[in-house]
């Protein structure tokens, strides 16, 4: 999602700079380039060498470094950035800010700066308290400064209050809503993916042929339209989508209880492969092999995930998708289950083995609304993933 966007990332002093380490891994992990700014202080909590190495770039600490300047100058830093963010700021940090001081690199770059600017506080209880600390806030706020936390909780000095730098996961949030713009900005969509497991004893289970890709990509590509993704996923095989809300879960039951803690939302897409039946009384102990005597196994139905959401009486998504796996009779079966569920649209797929689309990398569906079955060529899961966002988004305008 990040990809191409450069971000200066001014890392000031105090316990929480470690967490920037964090944060520079997730952002390029996400394809962003960092550019690391420390302040003197800073280096007594983290090592230039440390966040140097993460972010693939020296990390610069001094105004006055005239090789630098010659090859670079502060001021083309200070604008080359798509994002400016200060974590952690401190109450000195704000303070410069606040007055418009300029009296080391951190400082001088942010007075040259006409890119927006993201920053995270850290600092001891009372001092975020410290009415000064808040005169700094609303004028730094009405400067167009953007903030995300301070949270509440336990500090290295023994106290407890507001104060704790947001973690890393919530400023790659917040970094990721200040630079991406799309028709699904402001928009939250549950994606379920991958199979459930459902356990015969500790040691087998029952469970579809679904590796996650498909719902991934999904997740992937709402995200890329600025979409917030929270992504409830089974034992898949492949990687969840960065910067997603990643929720893991191993059978049905436990997917359905995550997918209703997560509610509302505006919009749900159900891809995951959930397993119809599961074994009632799994046993606890390692079933074992009797020679002549095969195990005798009873099954229970599991909870229809889709059907329950798809029902709600209140707090329905605005939109449901479903999917459907066939292996005979696709479009039929897809448009019985859409009004059976009670879902706005099910994509539907032909999973014979022959056509390799069970764990393979490409797809080939219908979608079926409640007046229409459109046919898509076949295509990678990618620009299927990418085409069924782009009617999201146009189903929430």
């Amino acid at each position: 999602m990040l990809a191409g966007k450069r971000i200066l990332l001014i890392i000031g002093g105090g316990i929480a700079a470690y967490k920037c380490l964090e944060l520079i891994r997730l952002l390029r992990g996400d394809g962003a380039h960092v550019t690391p700014v420390m302040t003197k202080a800073a280096a007594e909590f983290v090592t230039p060498l440390s966040v140097s190495a993460l972010a693939g770039e020296k990390a610069m600490t001094d105004l006055f470094d005239l090789t630098e300047e010659a090859e670079m100058g502060h001021i083309q830093l200070s604008r080359s950035a798509d994002l400016v963010v200060v974590a952690p700021v401190t109450a000195d940090l704000m303070a410069k800010m606040a007055g418009g001081h300029a009296n080391d690199l951190a400082s001088t770059l942010l007075m040259a700066t006409d890119t927006p600017v993201l920053v995270a506080p850290a600092m001891n209880v009372r001092m975020w308290e410290h009415p000064a600390t808040q005169r700094n806030l609303a004028t730094m706020k009405a400067d167009g400064i953007r903030f995300v936390g301070p949270d509440e909780g336990d500090m290295a000095c023994g106290e407890y209050g507001p104060g704790r730098m947001a973690e890393p996961a919530a400023i790659f949030k917040a970094i990721k809503d200040a630079l991406i713009d799309g028709p699904l900005k402001g928009q939250h969509v549950l994606v379920t993916s991958g199979p459930t497991h459902e356990p015969i004893d500790p040691v087998r289970y029952i469970a579809n042929r679904s590796s996650g890709a498909q719902g991934t990509a999904i997740a992937e590509a709402l995200m890329r339209l600025g979409a917030e993704v929270t992504f409830v996923t089974g034992p898949a095989s492949v990687p969840a989508p960065l910067g997603a809300r990643v929720i893991r879960v191993e059978t049905a039951d436990q997917m359905l209880r995550a997918v209703e803690k997560a509610l509302p939302v505006d919009a749900a897409v159900f891809a995951a492969a959930v397993a119809d039946w599961r074994v009632a009384g799994a046993s606890n102990s390692k079933i074992k092999k009797q020679a002549g005597k095969l195990p005798t196994l009873e099954f229970a139905e599991n909870p229809d995930i889709l059907a329950r959401v798809s029902q709600m009486s209140e707090g329905r998504p605005k939109l449901v998708v479903g999917f459907a796996a066939e292996t005979d009779d696709v479009i039929a079966n897809a448009t019985a289950k859409r009004v059976r569920k009670g879902c706005d649209w099910i994509v539907a797929n032909d999973v014979r083995p022959e056509t390799g689309i069970m764990g393979g990398q490409e797809n080939k569906v219908t979608v079926v609304k409640a007046d229409s079955a459109e046919d898509w060529p076949r295509m990678s899961k990618t620009d299927v993933s990418d085409r069924l966002a782009a009617e999201i988004a146009a189903a929430l305008a």
